[in-house]
């Protein structure tokens, strides 16, 4: 009987849980087919706000901005990424310990604090704020996310394979491609995930280092919403969703795989 109430309990707690946490987005997602522009008020469904979106012609400029940072970001902060966890993984210098410790650091920071920081950076080197900067700062946050997630996946990995290819005549260049490379794909492929995800969210670092000319579309959408609430942003706030969420599930169901 205690089981029973137990586990009767526990339901009741998890689907309150889960009610507070997602019963915002789902409303905001049903007042994006809202005809009214008043969000308290349900007057009919529509697809017109969307149709608006569409024709918006700056925020496809934010979005193709986005677009373009985050795949550029994304290539470079998983090349950069998997050079770095296969070095530290095969490497044993004095030090490492430290260095390995740093890799938190911009994870475990504010953003706000490496807004600031990179802003400074940029300022210092007197380089314009624009594209560049924005590929530059995106790629400094998603680089150690990329370091942990390949890193786990080489945890695994059994050194004696690449040993067994290197005694029957393969190169070191040869041995990682066919041995190693295939076996720590899964992470590097949720690494990248992870990162396009986290470039095309991303608000507080970009608003820094952002020029007024290189809007990325989260920023496009603060913006919007400061003249108030409309069902033009909530219908564009779905399409984020629609793009945002796949990319997070499968981020997370290849980092669960690669344990």
């Amino acid at each position: 009987m205690k089981q029973k109430r137990f586990q009767w309990a526990s339901a009741v707690y998890l689907f309150f849980g889960f009610l507070f946490l997602y019963a915002p987005i789902i409303m905001l997602v049903i007042f994006s087919f809202n005809d009214s522009k008043v969000n308290a008020v349900w007057t009919g469904f529509t697809f017109k706000w969307y149709m608006q979106l569409f024709s918006n012609q700056a925020v496809l400029e934010a979005a193709e901005n986005s677009l373009i940072i985050a795949l550029v970001s994304t290539v470079v902060a998983v090349m950069l990424g998997t050079v770095t966890a296969v070095g530290m993984y095969k490497s044993a210098f004095k030090g490492k310990g430290a260095l390995d410790a740093l890799l938190y650091i911009p994870i475990v920071i504010p953003e706000i604090v490496l807004g600031i920081a990179l802003l400074a950076l940029f300022s210092l080197f007197k380089i314009s704020l624009g594209m560049l900067t924005l590929i530059i700062a995106h790629i400094t946050f998603c680089l150690p996310f990329v370091v942990l997630v390949v890193r786990a996946r080489i945890q695994g990995f059994d050194s004696s394979l690449e040993e067994a290819a290197m005694d029957l005549g393969a190169n070191p260049w040869q041995t990682f491609m066919q041995v190693t490379f295939p076996i720590i794909l899964p992470g590097i492929v949720a690494g990248a995930l992870l990162a396009l995800t986290l470039s095309l969210d991303d608000v507080i670092i970009s608003f820094f280092v952002a020029g007024p000319a290189n809007v990325t579309l989260p920023l496009k959408v603060f913006s919007m919403v400061r003249a108030g609430v409309s069902p033009e942003i909530n219908a564009l706030s779905t399409l984020l969703l629609v793009i945002v969420i796949p990319l997070a599930l499968i981020a997370e169901r290849l980092r669960h795989n690669n344990r």
